[in-house]
């Protein structure tokens, strides 16, 4: 979509794991359709600063641990003591294989050799957390009759890759979840969906020294922009369950086009 819809203008959002990478991204692109919104980060609340000296009046961060319920509660109750509502959840924090390795790229590590804590972490962090912070943000939502669950997935060749456990296991774990939220929902004004970027991206995720090669293919974190806009505001209204590739967008896009698959 090249404009922002109208109705961003009023909605609040919280993003996840918003420091730096996609979630970055998708908080500018939010914040500059006029949206107001909760950024959190876990570990480095620093890298939130510049987003907050980008748009003061419209972003707040908080160090937020989505694996704490109680963080995930102060999320919501901060979005509602600061602006007064809550309209859109993106699903953005989470752990990728450098927690598991940095050397993931070149040298897989079998799902046997990943040490337990490590796992346990990442589970934690990518299926939980998003469970955590829907599970506190669905009843204002509900009480609202209307609001967006946006979870951030990947590729499905990459939930299947060699060497990609736990990753893979709990993305694919989320879009589970993504599409039985979506049946829990339906009738209630709240969508749930997907949203991915088709192949990979400049991140935290991508371990530093790759290949000049390497780095040439990597996907702009801003790609995520244009189909979020689109899940997070009313024109999607009534679209849920479903699996958005941000690669695939087109220009004006809507719920028959060819990135949007049904996971029921």
């Amino acid at each position: 979509m090249t404009n922002a819809p109208a109705d961003l203008n009023e909605r609040v959002a919280i993003i996840t794991g918003a420091g730096r990478g996609i979630g970055r991204a998708m908080a500018q692109g939010l914040a500059a359709a006029g949206c107001r919104l909760i950024v959190t980060a876990a570990r480095n609340a620093e890298e939130l600063s510049a987003l907050v000296a980008d748009f003061p009046d419209r972003i707040v961060a908080l160090r937020a641990d989505v694996t704490d319920a109680s963080d995930c509660a102060c999320c919501v109750d901060t979005a509602l003591a600061r602006f007064g509502r809550l309209d859109i959840l993106v699903n953005n924090a989470g752990r990728g294989m450098r927690t598991v390795s940095p050397d993931f790229m070149t040298e897989p590590t079998k799902f046997w050799q990943t040490d337990v804590e490590t796992w346990r972490t990442l589970i934690d962090t990518n299926v939980n957390g998003p469970f955590l912070m829907a599970r506190a943000a669905v009843p204002v939502m509900l009480r609202a009759g209307w609001g967006r669950i946006i979870n951030i997935s990947m590729n499905y060749e990459t939930m299947r890759r060699r060497g990609f456990s736990p990753y893979g296991p709990s993305k694919a774990a989320l879009e589970s979840q993504t599409v039985i939220w979506a049946q829990d929902l339906a009738g209630s004004g709240i969508t749930v969906n997907a949203l991915l970027p088709g192949g990979a991206t400049r991140s935290g995720m991508i371990p530093p020294g790759v290949s000049a090669a390497v780095a040439a293919k990597l996907l702009a974190p801003d790609i995520m922009v244009p189909p979020l806009l689109y899940l997070a505001s009313s024109c999607s209204d009534g679209v849920s369950g479903r699996r958005f590739v941000a690669t695939l967008w087109p220009a004006a896009g809507e719920a028959g086009w060819p990135g949007a698959e049904n996971l029921s």
